[in-house]
């Protein structure tokens, strides 16, 4: 079972300290010609101070695009890794070393390439959320937002391995019709909810549509009025009429989805353990490891080249996809 880290009691900042350590930033950020980018499930006081907030599909087409010479990625490591293989020439930094996820750890390299090498028939989808070795030996990276369009693509004469969301994988074969060979992993935020805990929320708004992300389960994903990524929810609320809306991922996109959509009132789905649900690894991130990782710049991401270059290849063949009409 995957064990997540503690959570750290500094995760927020106060007030007073607030604009000092943004004035901070923004002071580095011009000195060093840096960009920050920011996942939807960062801390409010980071997403505030972010360049550019977005999820997996977003920050990678931006980090692929960034004039920028120093990316500062608050995030988790794999997508500072991504950010990376798109930049070999620029520094990457992310502000805690240790931000990792359970999607990632659940797939390692050597354990994928004995898979692929018992069939070889493969072609293996992996989920953003894995490791630079990993996507080095993937045909083809996807996304929430975007894996419908990747197995689409996918050549229909080759069997599909989908790597390493399972509840993703399988959302994603309904949507598909596609047969895939799903590999075991799950987010361990996500596969907290479940069928009861909706179905409580439900009862006590039952006007409110809930909108989750496909790694959810099943059983929670077949109550959802939406299923879809973060950025496609933040554009699903803007176009409802209701106006209360129950929210089923991390707590971090609450912050996003209320400065977006300001006239909406957002519920986050309770889980059987807690009113909301939160992410301890993305929360590892806080405003002053920002300002310190570029005050130090550490700790930096470094990828051995073989593998950058490999792994290049298969996000760069999802962002060629993405972009076709």
């Amino acid at each position: 079972m995957f064990n997540a880290p503690d959570a750290s009691p500094a995760g927020r900042v106060s007030t007073a300290s607030l604009d000092s350590l943004q004035r901070e930033i923004l002071d580095l950020k011009r000195s060093l010609n840096a960009v920050i980018l920011a996942h939807n499930y960062q801390v409010p006081e980071i997403q505030d101070v972010a360049d550019y907030v977005g999820d997996s599909l977003g920050l990678a087409r931006h980090a692929a695009r960034t004039s920028a010479d120093v990316i500062v990625f608050c995030g988790v490591h794999f997508m500072a890794e991504t950010a990376k293989i798109l930049n070999p020439g620029r520094t990457v930094l992310l502000p805690d070393k240790d931000a990792g996820c359970s999607l990632e750890e659940s797939c390692p390299g050597p354990k994928l390439k004995a898979l692929q090498d018992s069939n070889p028939k493969f072609w293996t989808i992996a989920y953003i959320n894995c490791s630079a070795e990993v996507k080095a030996l993937a045909d083809c990276i996807c996304t929430s937002g975007n894996a419908v369009k990747i197995v689409n693509a996918a050549p229909k004469d080759r069997d599909i391995l989908f790597v390493p969301d399972e509840n993703l994988g399988g959302w994603v074969m309904e949507q598909t019709g596609r047969p895939m060979t799903l590999w075991k992993g799950d987010c361990y935020v996500h596969v907290e909810w479940t069928h009861a805990a909706i179905m409580r929320i439900r009862q006590r708004h039952p006007d409110a549509p809930v909108v989750a992300h496909p790694e959810c389960p099943k059983a929670v994903r077949m109550l959802a009025d939406e299923v879809c990524s973060t950025e496609k929810m933040v554009t699903w609320c803007r176009a409802t009429a209701s106006k209360d809306i129950i929210i089923a991922t991390e707590a971090g996109m609450l912050h996003r989805l209320k400065k977006e959509c300001p006239d909406k009132n957002f519920i986050p789905a309770p889980t059987e353990r807690c009113a909301c649900n939160e992410c301890r690894f993305m929360k590892m991130n806080t405003l002053e490891k920002v300002r310190d990782c570029m005050l130090h710049r550490t700790p930096e991401i470094q990828l051995p080249e073989d593998i950058s270059r490999r792994a290049r290849v298969s996000i760069e063949r999802m962002l060629e996809i993405s972009g076709r009409d």
